[in-house]
């Protein structure tokens, strides 16, 4: 970690960690003090409207790109974001003609909800969805010649278990299809570098891991940006958009897969901890979320409590889920306690770089206290 950013000053810029235990960042990221001072000039520039604002509000957009792409080992100008994830990838799938033979979009049983409901819409343009199970070599067995995308999740929302991205990559290309890794339940707290993985498109979001807010990306890999030309599509995707003339061509770069009138603001927001963690640097983040991750296993299985997620460091993002009788009882009695992790079908708990082990002590202290007594 950066000298200058140790632990204890980095917590003191996250006001949620006065108020209580946090570890859910695998859900809603923490958000820093400082986005408190992008809210106040943003007012105050709203309050005194006048449309050159614009130009102040776009070069902040752009900022937040550029130094995301840096974050995620990504070249300049292959980065673009909207207000979620699935605009994102419906807009990304209209790039693509399902009419052919190779019409196939392998997917797995552990997506968030978004993918194969999307995935089911696009069947009216013949696309015909896969699935596979959430497991590398089911995902390499699923992909073949029939393959047009493999649309899976880098990590599982469900298990905390994470899939192997170069060995699908490498599949994937091998039988020429193109793969979308949906990366929301890992960028952040799992190394990415994006122009070594090769992989082809990434999906993420600020609201998590990145500690921002309400806004999400999409990463197009360089030499693919001239193939893409989205159907669902707005002027912001235009080469010039601020002539405000109809658009002749998309834009050069990443900004093809824009919509319309983008939401600075959001970006502006989510800069401020962006700023935090690229400072300590996701090499740091991830050493110190194996420490905290490790604690929570080992506790559980000192305590008798199931664990879903891999033990295997390189197998598990940042959350390690946990199952058993009462489990969603036991998540709110902890709430109560100021003990604030998630549920979905089982308890998560995801420290982040700003907790402590002694928090996760205490949190896990809480949580066996709690399903003993719910036992009776």
């Amino acid at each position: 970690m950066n000298k200058e950013l140790r632990i204890d000053s980095l917590r003191a810029e996250f006001p949620v960690l006065e108020t209580c235990v946090y570890l859910n960042s695998n859900s809603t990221g923490a958000l820093p003090r400082g986005v408190e001072q992008v809210l106040g000039r943003y007012w105050a520039t709203m309050r005194t409207w006048r449309d050159d604002a614009w130009g102040g509000w776009l070069d902040e957009l752009d900022g937040y790109l550029r130094v995301l792409a840096e974050f995620l080992g990504a070249p300049a100008g292959t980065v673009v974001t909207d207000t979620n994830l699935t605009t994102l990838l419906g807009r990304l799938a209209t790039c693509f003609d399902f009419r052919g033979e190779r019409n196939r979009v392998v997917t797995t049983d552990r997506e968030f909800p978004t993918v194969p409901f999307l995935w089911q819409g696009f069947a009216k343009y013949g696309a015909e969805r896969v699935m596979a199970d959430f497991d590398t070599d089911a995902v390499l067995s699923a992909i073949d010649e029939r393959t047009l995308l493999v649309c899976v999740a880098h990590g599982s929302y469900t298990t905390g278990a994470v899939l192997d991205l170069e060995r699908i990559v490498a599949q994937a290309h091998r039988m020429g299809a193109l793969v979308i890794a949906d990366a929301f339940q890992t960028v952040g707290v799992v190394p990415l570098n994006l122009r070594a993985l090769e992989v082809d498109f990434v999906l993420g979001g600020a609201g998590k891991w990145l500690c921002g807010a309400h806004t999400a990306f999409l990463y197009a890999r360089d030499d693919l940006l001239p193939t893409l030309r989205p159907a669902a599509t707005g002027w912001f995707a235009g080469r010039d958009p601020l002539t405000f003339r109809p658009a002749e061509d998309w834009a050069p770069d990443a900004r093809r897969l824009a919509g319309g009138t983008p939401i600075p603001l959001t970006a502006m927001m989510s800069r401020v901890g962006l700023d935090l963690l690229a400072a300590v640097g996701v090499p740091a983040i991830r050493a110190h979320s194996l420490r905290c991750t490790d604690r929570i296993m080992a506790r559980a299985v000192d305590a008798g409590i199931p664990v879903r997620t891999p033990s295997a460091p390189d197998q598990r993002g940042g959350v390690v889920c946990l199952c058993f009788p009462g489990d969603e009882m036991v998540k709110k009695r902890l709430a109560e306690r100021g003990m604030v992790c998630s549920w979905r079908e089982g308890l998560r708990v995801a420290p982040h770089i700003y907790n402590t082990v002694d928090e996760v002590d205490a949190f896990m202290d809480a949580l066996v206290a709690e399903r003993k007594a719910l036992r009776g």
